[in-house]
């Protein structure tokens, strides 16, 4: 085969690129390879491979290639090659100093070449790490330059990338509707065909999801989501990564899917420590979080502790210290990470509203008001629905620890109203919290209503929301049930047999049969009918 046939290779190799069609990519590049070892064909081969998650083919390749170029004198094709090698190790393994060595390397040998694309990724690399510091100024500035070398290049990936990137930064900073009508202008190019390399398209639609849930925007994120998924469909391939598929997780959790999360947190888990060890806390953390919310406190507590440096273990177990009714070790928690989040970023939010709840369960009125009103500041710039819900819940608890339960009934019924139909589980906890308030009140009827109203959202009360319910004379609905107990009752009570449910909720079989004998030892039934019918007559299906 001569060079006709090795160029209509890697023509066959990109043109499968481009439509996902990852291994049919590295079979023509390969093919390509058994004619001639050029670092064209070697680049190509590097991202199928990246693409497949075959790490050592990929960076074996990349530094192929990256030695083929210098041999050639092509200076910026191997400052490309070593552009993405540094991202790589950052994203493989994690390996901040290797990748700092490769992108030293590109800078040193883009310094004697005109303005060209590849300086606008090595600035816009250097912006994401600007971005891990808490330097958004930085990092907006880098992200400007390269979204100007993408313009005069003609490169939309870089110049979009790029928007995205400041988009990010502007959000930290607080200039949310800014931000994140960067993101959303990026994410539509990525989705829209626009972008000469995918994986920027990919790490776009994974910057917009992130900022998604730190700001809590999630009615934006399931309509983006949903989006990142039929693009998938057209191509026929999975288009994102696992860290990515974390953060959606996050979002069908907070709309209630549980099981949806439950399902993409498993695999993301699965699909991180196999390849992307590094990044697997993402996946744990939010795991953990999911096991929290369904009650099952030992397994989230064991979730969090596997990486307790990460910022959201850190929440966590905060929020269990918390629910266990030890606000001093969740004070302790929280006023350590909220020195380390400079003033003014949105990243302060979620300690300073667990701070709130830990303020004013110790009786520390002056503290929660500080805390209180930079929480409320915060929320009120970025105006989602969810923020400005965890705001008002946060004032109804300052208000009813200072015992104005009148003022406390508003802003629990105001934060309930708003989490309405995005948000069952934090809605539950706020009509608990309501009917705490009309209890104390003296309206005892519309207390009850207001409670089993909270309890549909909830499985497992916390131990001071199981006294308030016996004071309401509604110990009977907290039929200790946990959540993943009551996915495998629902699912009964639609007619599924074991093997059926198992492969719903991405567990085994055995573990569906240990569900089903201590639904009939908490229920104190026998068969499944009666299990059905018990949990019926409870509310709690």
């Amino acid at each position: 085969m001569g060079e006709t046939a090795h160029d209509d290779l890697l023509m066959a190799g990109r043109a499968a690129l481009t439509r996902g069609a990852w291994s049919a990519a590295r079979a023509q590049f390969e093919r390509a390879l058994e004619t001639a070892t050029t670092p064209a064909a070697l680049e190509g081969l590097s991202w199928a491979t990246w693409w497949l998650e075959d790490v050592p083919a990929c960076l074996d390749a990349r530094e192929q290639a990256f030695r083929l170029y210098r041999q050639a004198g092509d200076e910026r094709a191997a400052a490309r090659m070593a552009l993405w090698l540094g991202d790589d190790h950052n994203e493989f393994h994690g390996a901040g100093a290797v990748a700092e060595g490769w992108f030293n390397r590109a800078a040193r040998l883009l310094d004697d070449l005109e303005p060209c694309a590849e300086l606008g990724w090595l600035r816009v690399f250097e912006a994401h790490v600007a971005l891990g510091r808490h330097d958004t100024g930085r990092a907006r500035e880098l992200a400007v330059q390269a979204q100007e070398l993408g313009r005069r290049h003609q490169a939309v990936d870089l110049e979009m990338f790029s928007l995205a990137t400041e988009g990010l930064a502007l959000v930290e900073d607080g200039a949310v509707e800014r931000g994140m009508r960067c993101l959303d202008e990026a994410t539509a190019a990525a989705l829209g065909g626009e972008y000469e390399n995918l994986a920027p398209a990919a790490w776009t639609c994974c910057r917009l999801i992130s900022a998604c849930e730190e700001i809590r925007d999630y009615e934006r994120g399931a309509q983006w989501c949903q989006q990142v998924e039929e693009f998938s469909r057209r191509m026929e391939a999975r288009f994102v990564t696992g860290v990515c598929r974390a953060h959606y997780a996050a979002i069908l959790g907070w709309h209630g899917d549980w099981i949806g999360a439950e399902r993409e947190l498993i695999e993301a888990h699965e699909d991180l420590t196999a390849k992307r060890p590094y990044w697997r806390a993402e996946a744990v953390v939010r795991l953990g979080e999911l096991r929290r919310r369904q009650g099952e406190v030992e397994q989230a507590e064991a979730l969090f502790n596997e990486v307790p440096w990460h910022p959201l273990a850190k929440r966590g177990l905060a929020e269990l210290s918390l629910d266990r009714g030890d606000p001093a070790a969740a004070r302790d928690v929280l006023e350590r990470m909220l020195r380390r989040i400079p003033p003014g970023s949105v990243s302060r939010a979620w300690p300073l509203e667990l701070l709130v709840r830990a303020d004013a369960a110790l009786g520390e009125h002056g503290s929660t008001a500080v805390h209180l009103a930079e929480f409320c500041s915060i929320a009120d710039s970025l105006r989602t629905r969810p923020m400005r819900a965890a705001a008002r819940f946060a004032q109804g608890i300052h208000a009813a620890a200072r015992g104005e339960h009148e003022e406390a009934c508003e802003d629990f019924e105001d934060a309930a109203d708003l989490y309405d139909g995005i948000a069952p589980f934090e809605a539950g906890h706020c009509r608990l919290e309501l009917a705490r308030s009309l209890l104390s009140l003296g309206r005892t009827e519309a207390a009850r209503r207001e409670a089993r109203a909270g309890l549909a959202a909830i499985p497992v009360p916390r131990q001071d929301q199981r006294s308030l319910l016996g004071e309401l004379g509604l110990a009977d609905r907290t039929a200790v049930l946990s959540a993943r107990q009551l996915d495998v009752l629902r699912l009964i009570a639609e007619g599924l047999g074991d093997r059926e449910i198992a492969g719903q909720l991405v567990i085994s079989e055995h573990t569906v049969h240990r569900h089903v004998a201590n639904i009939f030892t908490r229920l104190d039934c026998s068969t499944r009918a009666a299990a059905v019918s018990r949990a019926t007559g409870l509310g709690l299906l």
